[in-house]
């Protein structure tokens, strides 16, 4: 499908929109990710096995859409966008590994280190890590663009923003965490991402600094609401519709916004992080539409 059939400004069924641009993304991963070549095709395997046939494709999609409602380049933003799906499917790849999370399923098909190893799913991770970087530095945008795309994305990914999180979640002990404790953890471990793609939408499509400013208030307060949705999801959701293990946050005594807020206050929380959210869009008008309609997709998701 052409990038053009993405150009206009609003679109009736929000689910469709997401379908074509997560077709696009997957398109452009399958050109970018190296074919099977060589006595490391295992690799190659692997890395394509973890990024291709799955997943919302979420944070491309916030990237091209932000890039579309500011007028940007589209096929850059999808560049943009896949060279960050590639870092986050390294980080689910490495969540999943036994020695952090211990997950034999992942958007729907076993993860990695259980359809191939241990070892090739750390080095798969790598590999994409790598990859995105790599990626990056060939997009067609100008010099200084590509510097911010890729420092952005090495802090979002980094000590203060992703790993950063998952230290957090993975050191401080349960007895330990009360809501701003689990707030903070959240905005590194999934929310850094999240901004990442709707400044990286904005870069693309030359936003000045108070653009930005908007843009990252309604992408941290989506981000807050996502994470909320998925600890829901933990315990309202089955592992068939979520495409992954459901359950263990509560199997494990695991400190979350539903055992602290309960699950009526978690939903009344995510709610309002979502009103906010959009309240920052304002200054776009009806060319917000869509990233609007992303808010209420992250609320009402069941996966």
């Amino acid at each position: 499908m052409p990038l053009s059939a993405l150009s206009t400004a609003t679109d009736d069924d929000f689910p469709a929109r997401l379908r074509r641009v997560a077709g696009l993304v997957e398109a452009r991963l399958d050109d970018l990710l190296p074919k099977p070549q060589g006595h490391q095709s295992v690799i190659f395997e692997a890395a394509r096995y973890a990024a291709l046939g799955g997943g919302k494709r979420l944070r491309p999609f916030l990237v091209v859409e932000t890039a579309r409602m500011l007028n940007g380049p589209l096929d850059q933003a999808l560049s943009v966008g896949c060279a960050l799906e590639c870092l986050h499917v390294y980080s689910l790849v490495h969540d999943d590994l036994p020695c952090m999370d211990d997950d034999d399923l992942r958007r729907g098909k076993p993860t990695v280190h259980r359809a191939y190893d241990e070892a090739i799913a750390v080095l798969a991770g790598d590999a994409l890590l790598t990859r995105s970087f790599g990626i990056l530095g060939d997009v067609d945008l100008d010099a200084a663009i590509r510097v911010k795309l890729v420092t952005e994305l090495a802090a979002s990914g980094g000590m203060s923003g992703m790993i950063g999180g998952q230290v957090v979640d993975i050191t401080v002990a349960e007895g330990e965490r009360d809501e701003a404790l689990i707030t903070e953890l959240q905005a590194m471990k999934t929310g850094a991402l999240i901004d990442y793609a709707v400044r990286a939408g904005g870069y693309v499509a030359g936003a000045s600094e108070a653009q930005l400013a908007a843009l990252s208030s309604y992408a941290r307060d989506m981000g807050l609401a996502f994470q909320i949705q998925d600890d829901i999801l933990d315990v309202t959701g089955d592992a068939e519709t979520v495409g992954k293990a459901v359950g263990k946050d509560a199997d494990l005594g695991k400190a979350t916004f539903v055992s602290i807020l309960g699950l009526d206050g978690a939903r009344d929380r995510a709610k309002a992080l979502g009103e906010r959210a959009k309240n920052s869009l304002e200054p776009w008008d009806k060319a917000a539409q869509t990233l609007r309609d992303t808010v209420d997709f992250v609320l009402e998701r069941k996966h």
